[in-house]
């Protein structure tokens, strides 16, 4: 579990304030909390309904310091989405890195009004007194790309209907790009089939309906009624998916992941895919958890993995009011009761303090003097001693200076003779070895050069023929005849206009 404090936690709860629903997760082990209360050792995770946010695109100048841009974004989202002056809203926001601008940065900004929150997360409030992270709902979606549960590179679209909400979210090549709440929760869905129906059955009914049959139902009337239903559905799903792709300049829908917290809706992502013509699967992911419960609302299992992600692998965008109260000794009140209680332990105990230190400094003076009139001609002796020791140090290191020079003058001299004994012979080694072949290839020397340096030991020799092809035989046959001690290296052959012959130059690197 990675999270953003340093606490240890034994647990994370993950909440749906809107159903008042709670799920525990211990390691990889997901179970069903009925009696949630306030505990400092578990972690508290909850998501922000699409319905009860605004989302938008906006643009800011690449020129705003880092540290002005929170309060340039939140007066261009003021602006750009006319949001009423006497409301401080609560904003966040992460970066687009989608569009391409050379001038501007671009922002997915998120804005809630704090009523909102207060009315959304009355009743968790009351069962576990704070929520340490209430993330909008449309980007716990980034940690199956992240997971890699799904591809990096392609352009997906997220529906997932809930009881009194219903949300549609693109990610393109793992990143976020657009969010919407559709009119189509499951509450309005029923309300829709009943007026399809011609009579009212129970909201219980008609999701136990599409939970167990779905789309396939063998009541041809109620199949009948869902086919127009979804066939609605799917007619504003169109609109909205088109507009996405020409505002956010997106080709193509490469999948369609749709699903409801009902669990499997039998046949509705076959109608999907024939409806919309894109390649749809069922909202259901293999997390890596296990439970116990029959069906697992996939937005529990998206929180829980959100928590086990890296800050820096998930985007961070926290609206929570309701945070945990901090430790006793960075509370207000309990800074004063232990200012007060230290003030008070001072007071008591300063006379005790003043009179055991005077007498502890009374003893002690007595025992330094008594030290000091046995230590000090001991003192002086030594000094005497160091100071002699000294005066022989420094000549010692006189006379071992002047013979260091002396070896030095004596270890160059010698350096000097070993290079003239050495060094030169190899050269015409060398050399006698190397020039022996030109007359046997009608080649003429005009000029040697020697090079060496703590790698290389190389040799340019400048070479002249009346004939291009002799001086490439020559090349040829020394590569064939002595690579394993010289390196050979000629770069181009040239014609000498002004002595009618064909000049190159011949590296020679002594291996």
């Amino acid at each position: 579990m990675n999270l953003k404090n340093k606490q240890s936690f034994t647990s994370v709860i993950s909440v749906d304030p809107y159903k008042r629903e709670y799920f525990k997760g211990i390691s990889s082990h997901l179970e069903r909390e009925l009696d949630p209360t306030y505990s400092k050792t578990q972690y508290v995770l909850s998501y922000l309904g699409a319905k009860s946010f605004i989302s938008s695109l906006i643009s800011v100048s690449k020129n705003i310091p880092e540290d002005d841009l929170p309060d340039i974004i939140e007066n261009k989202v003021y602006e750009d989405l006319a949001l009423d002056m006497a409301i401080s809203y609560k904003i966040s926001y992460i970066e687009a890195y989608n569009n391409i601008d050379e001038t501007n940065r671009f922002f997915h900004v998120f804005v809630v009004d704090p009523l909102t929150l207060d009315e959304d997360f009355q009743y968790v409030i009351e069962d576990i007194k704070y929520i340490d992270q209430i993330v909008p709902v449309a980007l716990l979606l980034k940690t199956l790309y992240t997971k890699e549960i799904l591809d990096n590179n392609s352009v997906d679209c997220f529906i997932y209907l809930q009881e009194n909400d219903a949300f549609l979210t693109i990610y393109s090549d793992s990143e976020f790009i657009y969010t919407k709440s559709i009119k189509f929760s499951l509450t309005e869905l029923h309300q829709r089939f009943c007026e399809l129906l011609g009579e009212q059955i129970s909201l219980q009914l008609f999701s136990q309906l599409l939970s167990t049959e779905g789309l396939a139902t063998s009541n041809k009337e109620y199949q009948q009624h869902l086919i127009k239903l979804f066939s609605e559905t799917f007619v504003h799903i169109n609109d909205v998916l088109t507009y996405v792709k020409r505002a956010f300049e997106i080709e193509k829908i490469d999948h369609i992941y749709i699903g409801s917290e009902l669990g499997k809706i039998a046949g509705l992502d076959e109608y999907s895919q024939t409806y919309l013509a894109i390649k749809s699967s069922e909202f259901d992911f293999n997390y890596g958890y296990t439970t116990e419960q029959n069906h697992l609302n996939q937005l529990h299992a998206l929180m829980h993995l959100y928590t086990t992600m890296p800050s820096t692998q998930r985007y961070e965008c926290n609206f929570s009011i309701f945070h945990r109260p901090p430790p006793f000794t960075k509370r207000e009140s309990g800074k004063f009761i232990l200012l007060t209680s230290a003030a008070l332990a001072i007071s008591l105990l300063y006379p005790i303090v003043n009179w055991s230190l005077s007498y502890a400094e009374t003893i002690r003076y007595s025992m330094l003097n008594q030290d000091y009139t046995s230590v000090h001609p001991i003192k002086m002796t030594r000094e005497a001693t160091i100071n002699l020791k000294e005066k022989q140090k420094l000549e010692a290191d006189n006379i071992k200076k002047a013979e260091e020079n002396e070896y030095n003058n004596k270890k160059n001299t010698l350096i000097k003779i070993h290079e003239v004994k050495v060094n030169y012979p190899m050269k015409a080694k060398h050399l006698t070895y190397l020039t022996k072949d030109l007359n046997k290839y009608s080649v003429m020397l005009t000029n040697i050069a020697y090079d060496e340096n703590e790698s290389n030991k190389t040799f340019v020799f400048s070479l002249s023929s009346t004939s291009d092809k002799k001086i490439t035989e020559l090349l040829e046959y020394l590569t064939k005849t002595k690579t394993d001690t010289y390196k050979f290296s000629l770069q181009h052959i040239d014609f000498d206009e002004k002595e009618k012959s064909y000049i190159s130059e011949l590296k020679v690197k002594l291996l």
